[in-house]
């Protein structure tokens, strides 16, 4: 070998073959690359030809929007919210109260709901009621007798019902009236 090393010769060789395949791979893999990106094209260009030949849709119109109306607020002319809606009501007037020197009833003590109507008796030309309790005790009313523990005073008394006004607190620290009524059970 003419007085070149022997392992130079081998050296280049080798490689020669080893870059023609390298670069017929990277060729392969190119035009893979353009073969796949343009069938995605193509499938992408058919999409919107599709789309475009496809009939538009209507679009909704735009809900009409109002003009603000602005209010006029004047503390003058309207009342305080801070005060009783009328004159006579409430902690500071002297309105409804419930009579705290009275002597209370037997049936004062129970709730309105726990009483039941069982019937009416009719003596000397006077209509009563007849209320029984819950543990089973029957009680002759008349007009102008107490029932429940709101200060109900009994104004009625017919066959079907025995009416009464209570006095219940109102939300502005003073107290109002309020019907109420015992219907008869059948």
């Amino acid at each position: 070998m003419n007085g070149v090393p022997r392992y130079s010769l081998m050296r280049k060789v080798p490689h020669q073959p080893r870059l023609h395949l390298l670069g017929v791979a990277l060729a392969c893999v190119g035009y893979a690359a353009l073969t796949a990106c343009s069938s995605a094209d193509n499938e992408l260009a058919r999409f919107i030809e599709d789309t475009k030949k496809e009939p538009g849709g209507r679009v909704e119109p735009l809900p009409e929007i109002k003009p603000y109306e602005t209010f006029l607020y004047s503390a003058a002319e309207l009342r305080s919210p801070f005060l009783p809606s009328t004159p006579g009501a409430g902690a500071g007037y002297g309105g409804i109260r419930p009579d705290a020197k009275r002597n209370r009833e037997f049936l004062e003590q129970f709730s309105l709901d726990t009483l039941k109507m069982v019937g009416t008796l009719r003596l000397g030309g006077q209509m009563y009621g007849l209320v029984q309790t819950k543990d089973g005790l029957v009680h002759r009313v008349s007009a102008g007798n107490h029932l429940g523990q709101a200060e109900g005073k009994i104004t009625d008394i017919t066959p079907a019902k025995i009416t009464l006004i209570e006095v219940v607190p109102d939300s502005l620290g003073g107290y109002m009236e309020r019907p109420a009524a015992l219907a008869l059970n059948e």
